[in-house]
């Protein structure tokens, strides 16, 4: 008992310490959740913020608000708002978003995985966010971090993750805003692949006495997961995710479609396939 107190104390000591608020995108996914327990072990007060643009894997929101109510019982609370723009969908053309659009399977740096990208989706996610972390300094007075989960590997295959297309677009906010000084763009996994990224959620995780089990069996990165909520773990996302927890020697507490030990080899097999086509000379 005197444990989990002292444990409680030195978190709200590091609040204190270090109260600037910080503004995140979050999915429900493996990244946006690394780096909300990321800042919450940094003592940020955390606004996050998500948005519901007709994504077929809209169990990532409903497994987000479990991991919300999960932080909440151990004195973690965040502002969150959910940001509705289903009504996009109709104007997107991307196999994210349209039912009779297959998404494909296979290495997330393949060809094929380029049918994933939603037109603008980061430029239009981060602009609402811009908005509302300007928003917060506004009303507080505060300088405000605007905080985005955007990795290396996302580099090849969505350009709106790339480090060029954020110096523009936060350059482009600045030029449109008064204030705009007191908005800095953190990106924290820039460089980071997604077992590094891994890696530090579980520091974050000890850190916050939180149980990391729990926290990433309250996510989804699988972009068409059946009814149940389980990927078969043959889409790129579910490829990078799969290899960063068997990287790390640890077993995924997501339910899959198949056991564990086939979906790791499954996706051993197709990270093999895509290197040793990579490097096959053309015909």
């Amino acid at each position: 008992m005197n444990g989990r107190s002292n444990q409680t104390d030195n978190r709200q000591d590091n609040r204190q310490e270090a109260a600037r608020p910080a503004v995140v995108c979050l999915s429900g996914g493996m990244d946006s959740t690394s780096l909300l327990v990321h800042l919450l072990a940094r003592g940020h007060d955390v606004y996050g913020i998500s948005f519901d643009y007709g994504q077929k894997h809209r169990v990532e929101l409903e497994r987000l608000q479990a991991n919300l109510e999960y932080l909440e019982q151990n004195d973690l609370g965040i502002s969150w708002h959910l940001v509705d723009l289903k009504s996009l969908s109709h104007l997107l053309h991307s196999a994210l978003v349209n039912e009779d659009w297959d998404v494909p399977t296979g290495h997330y740096e393949e060809a094929n995985m380029k049918a994933t990208v939603v037109p603008n989706r980061n430029a239009i996610f981060a602009s609402i966010a811009y908005a509302y972390a300007l928003s917060i300094h506004g009303r507080t007075g505060r300088p405000v971090e605007l905080c985005l989960g955007v990795h290396a590997g996302d580099h090849a295959i969505y350009p709106d993750c790339r480090p060029e297309f954020y110096q523009a677009i936060h350059h482009a906010f600045a030029l449109g805003n008064w204030d705009a000084e007191q908005v800095s763009l953190e990106l924290p996994y820039l460089a980071a692949n997604k077992g590094a990224i891994l890696e530090d959620a579980v520091r974050a995780c000890a850190d916050l006495g939180l149980d990391f089990e729990t926290i990433f069996r309250n996510t989804c990165t699988s972009y068409q997961p059946d009814s149940a909520g389980r990927s078969h773990g043959m889409t790129g996302s579910d490829v990078e995710r799969i290899l960063a927890f068997h990287q790390l020697g640890r077993r995924d507490p997501l339910d899959y479609q198949q056991p564990w030990d086939d979906v790791v080899a499954q996706a051993l097999q197709l990270e093999s396939e895509f290197r040793q086509a990579a490097s096959d000379p053309p015909a």
